[in-house]
């Protein structure tokens, strides 16, 4: 005879604990984020409980000297991936009671490194939202259709992505 446990009280429902899910990704590529990407961040923080990884992946240009002589700090200087811009839209976000990561990802492919990012985290919702203005409609779809491809979570893309 065949004896069997019953741990159906041990099992908890995940939706039912307040940041159980993994953190919500808001991506961006040198830029500072859509109005429209940053606010359904928010309200996607506020509404699971979970964390903001704020990720501005930033494309390492191809320079061995300066990456020998001055590192990685030297290799892309502040006005070149907005960074002003984007500590300024995190520490609003924060202000809100949410709690913000802010992670300046150095890669030589953004869009692969912010799929490698999301996925080591566990990320729950990866919200990518580049000023349309200032990246180029091509650049943006090639990077969403990517995005929408191999990222193993819920995707919302900014619109005109």
């Amino acid at each position: 005879m065949v004896k069997t446990r019953d741990d159906s009280s041990l099992v908890v429902n995940p939706s039912t604990i307040v940041g159980a899910s993994g953190p919500v990704v808001l991506g961006t590529l040198s830029l500072r984020p859509d109005p429209s990407a940053e606010q359904m961040a928010i309200d996607s923080c506020l509404d699971a409980g979970a964390q903001l990884l704020f990720v501005n992946a930033v494309q390492l240009p191809p320079y061995p000297t300066t990456m020998m002589v001055g590192g990685l700090g030297a290799m892309v200087l502040p006005h070149e991936d907005d960074r002003e811009a984007v500590v300024e839209s995190a520490e609003r976000i924060a202000a809100l009671g949410i709690d913000v990561e802010l992670i300046g990802l150095l890669t030589p492919r953004p869009v692969r490194g912010l799929l490698e990012l999301a996925q080591e985290r566990g990320a729950a919702l990866i919200v990518f939202g580049p000023l349309l203005s200032k990246i180029g409609r091509i650049r943006m779809r090639r990077a969403a259709r990517r995005i929408r491809r191999e990222a193993g979570c819920l995707v919302w893309i900014a619109p005109d992505g």
